[in-house]
């Protein structure tokens, strides 16, 4: 297959939301706004900061509305929440001029969404409509997720053309954006080639998005199998940080610093630091007290000198 790589990509850092809601130990507010600082001075425009779920269901997020009111990022840095309910939008727009993005989802699995957030697919689709033209009517940027787009651990393989059919709802919904989630590292190379090829077609005029998880090692392959044909929009999360609440062993995102290092050595601008993001992985994994397993924080960028 003719190669159709972009000469730029865009990534979102998911590790404020994603990341630090799978950590074990409470993770103190100020740790949190200090690191998005850092992340948003690394040159990242896009960050994923908080979810609006019950406080009792994650409470490493329980913080969110105190985050977002404590960070402080220049003024062409796009902050986006997670919504899962409208209840959860109710909540989000209290604080509506402190975020840019709302991201709605749903998974491609029947019985990883009821595991997820305890409702069918069909239940999560009719609230996931409404709350698209609610956060349309606010100005805001709607984005949709699939999670499971790759495979689910309880359903094993999930149709490409369920998974696209979700997405063609999303956008005639009014989701201006659209990511698949490898959400506990069940997709392959071959099969991510196959799968975005048919996204970017079947999506005209929307951006279409890469979301992987390394649980298996193989997500830089995975994001590059993207690149390929023609994906320019990825997400990550600086330190490998990350999963899934279900199932058990559901590991961390690809790393933002090894995802970028790669992009870079293959000559694909990003428009980030590479030195800057290592800098706040570091420092994650200082404020954490473990080591993280992204691969940059050990090695650091490549010297050709």
């Amino acid at each position: 297959m003719t190669s159709r790589r972009p000469s730029r990509v865009h990534i979102r850092e998911v590790g404020p939301r994603d990341g630090f809601q799978n950590e074990p130990e409470h993770i103190p507010t100020a740790d949190k706004i200090r690191l998005i600082n850092a992340l948003a001075q690394a040159g990242l425009k896009r960050i994923e900061v908080a979810s609006f779920v019950r406080p009792d269901v994650i409470p490493q997020l329980s913080d969110g509305v105190e985050v977002l009111h404590g960070i402080d990022v220049p003024d062409d840095v796009r902050l986006m929440v997670l919504i899962p309910n409208s209840r959860g939008l109710d909540n989000a727009l209290k604080v509506r001029e402190k975020f840019h993005e709302a991201a709605i989802f749903v998974s491609a699995s029947e019985t990883h969404n009821k595991k997820n957030v305890n409702r069918t697919v069909a239940e999560t689709m009719a609230d996931n409509d409404k709350m698209a033209a609610r956060i349309e009517a606010e100005g805001l940027d709607c984005a949709a997720v699939i999670a499971t787009s790759f495979g689910c651990p309880y359903e094993g393989k999930v149709e490409l053309d369920r998974v696209l059919g979700l997405a063609e709802r999303f956008a005639e919904a009014g989701a201006a954006e659209i990511g698949f989630g490898d959400t506990t590292g069940m997709a392959n190379p071959a099969y991510v080639t196959e799968f975005f090829a048919a996204a970017l077609e079947r999506l005209p005029g929307v951006e279409v998005t890469a979301h992987f998880h390394n649980t298996r090692g193989q997500g830089l392959a995975n994001a590059f199998a993207a690149l390929e044909v023609g994906c320019a929009s990825f997400e990550s999360s600086f330190g490998e940080l990350g999963g899934c609440p279900v199932p058990p062993g559901s590991t961390g995102n690809i790393a933002t610093e090894d995802l970028v290092s790669m992009f870079h050595e293959m000559g694909v601008e990003t428009g980030l630091s590479l030195p800057g993001l290592i800098d706040a992985a570091r420092a994650a994994q200082d404020t954490l007290g473990r080591k993280l397993t992204g691969h940059s924080i050990v090695a650091g960028p490549v010297n050709w000198n």
